[in-house]
């Protein structure tokens, strides 16, 4: 949940004008600090019930919450130093590179991390004639950044408290694919390019948790429980199971 902080994907969507607004507050929390790499470590690698995540997810969206507002605040002086007009266009390939390592992991192999794309960024879209030390004042905007944080931090904690429900109802593997393509339809929002305040990324967020939804557990059912190794062979597994991603796997997108 903290490396869009980390890698650059955060502040170049505030300088992007991402979190302007609720639709953006809400776009980036669930799609960017949640999203379905968040579902996927709760739901299959976090262990224990909801009361042991809860304090590990809290505890993580302490650190988020604050470094998201900090980077908000430091924002103005990086837009100082570059034409942000370049800048966005970077931004929106570093999205679609997310959107895509998140659909697939094969495909996100064939293109460049976001972090590399970041500081490709920054180096075509640097200017430093107008370059300035500023600390930006609006709390407006320090707030909308951790908004963006608790959106996200929110979101996991929901996951985690209906995690053994969850684990039975959704279909995860079409839940990553949704989500992947909502959050490649973030960078029309954030050039204008969707007519009006339509907030298509949430509408097809929406659109993927109800298709994603499986109360029968009919697609679980179907695919075969992973094997455990005994002596060298293989044995069926006994307890419940949980199958992430495709056959190539599942990563966090940003790595």
């Amino acid at each position: 949940m903290c490396l869009p902080l980390v890698d650059g994907l955060f502040p170049a969507l505030v300088l992007a004008g991402g979190v302007d607004g609720p639709l953006g507050i809400l776009e980036v929390g669930l799609l960017v600090f949640g999203g379905s790499a968040t579902v996927a470590v709760i739901l299959a690698d976090m262990e224990g019930g909801p009361r042991e995540q809860v304090p590990k997810i809290l505890a993580v969206g302490v650190v988020l919450v604050s470094v998201a507002g900090i980077e908000a605040a430091i924002a103005p002086t990086i837009e100082s130093v570059l034409d942000l007009e370049v800048f966005k266009r970077f931004a929106a390939v570093v999205i679609l590179a997310v959107a895509a390592k998140t659909a697939s992991s094969r495909i996100g192999d064939l293109m460049p991390r976001p972090a590399m794309i970041v500081v490709l960024g920054l180096l075509a879209s640097v200017d430093l004639s107008n370059a300035a030390v500023v600390v930006s004042t609006d709390l407006g905007l320090i707030a909308r950044g951790a908004a963006a944080g608790l959106v996200g931090v929110t979101f996991a904690l929901l996951v985690a408290v209906a995690g053994p429900r969850l684990r039975r109802i959704v279909d995860l593997d079409r839940f990553r694919f949704g989500s992947a393509v909502a959050l490649g339809l973030l960078p029309l929002s954030m050039f204008g390019l969707v007519p009006g305040d339509v907030p298509i990324a949430l509408i097809v967020l929406a659109l993927t948790a109800l298709l994603a939804f499986d109360p029968d557990g009919s697609s679980a059912r179907s695919q075969p429980k992973p094997a455990v190794t005994n002596g060298g062979h293989e044995e069926p597994s006994d307890g419940d199971t949980f199958d992430v991603g495709d056959d190539d796997g599942y990563q966090a997108p940003w790595l």
